[in-house]
């Protein structure tokens, strides 16, 4: 499971790169990186490495 979130994130963040560089979704790819920002976090507070 904690492997899976940390793909899901990784996944995010790439979409979130292209979308900018796109400029074509607007909020929802800044909405898409708050998700894998968080998801990250989670990650590090329940004490996995990355």
């Amino acid at each position: 499971m904690g492997n899976l979130l940390y793909v899901i994130a990784v996944i995010l963040v790439i979409c979130w790169a292209v979308g900018f560089l796109a400029y074509g979704v607007g909020g929802l790819i800044h909405v898409l990186l708050v998700i894998a920002i968080i998801a990250v976090i989670l990650r590090v507070i329940q004490g996995k490495s990355l």
